[in-house]
Formats: C-alpha cells, sequence, structure tokens
C-alpha cells in the first residue's frame, strides 16, 4: 500500500512539473514535439499491424487453397 501511495504522488508531481513547464515557449515547443513524435510512431504501429495482417490472412489464404486442391486431388 505504502508503494501505491508513492506512486500516486510521483503522478501527481509529474503532471504539476509538466504543466508548469508547459508555460514556458521551450516547454510547449518540446511538448508539442514529443506529441507529433508519439504520433508517429503510433501511426507507424498501426501501419505495421495493417500490414503484418494482411500478410497474415493472405498465408492463410494460399494455405487453405492448397489445402483445398489437396483434399480435391486425393478424393476418390
Amino acid at each position: 500500500m505504502k508503494n501505491v501511495i508513492w506512486l500516486v504522488i510521483g503522478v501527481g508531481a509529474g503532471f504539476v512539473v509538466a504543466h508548469e513547464v508547459n508555460k514556458t515557449q521551450q516547454g510547449k515547443a518540446f511538448f508539442t514535439e514529443l506529441d507529433t513524435k508519439a504520433r508517429e510512431f503510433g501511426e507507424a504501429m498501426s501501419d505495421g499491424y495493417r500490414q503484418r495482417e494482411a500478410e497474415l490472412q493472405a498465408a492463410l489464404s494460399e494455405a487453405a487453397d492448397a489445402a483445398g486442391d489437396a483434399s480435391a486431388t486425393n478424393a476418390p
């Protein structure tokens, strides 16, 4: 329980410090750049996920087609 209290205190202090830093011109520039980089990272992760999902769907489709062809060839 003591660790949770310290965690809450740390998060609260972080918010206060971030708010004070954001009041300065350099702080605004820093947080704008940080936001831009975080968004770019998120978009890259989403694009990579969609690309990999498409690759896996194609592989599953090919495997299903091959299994269908194999069963049709072996049918009496």
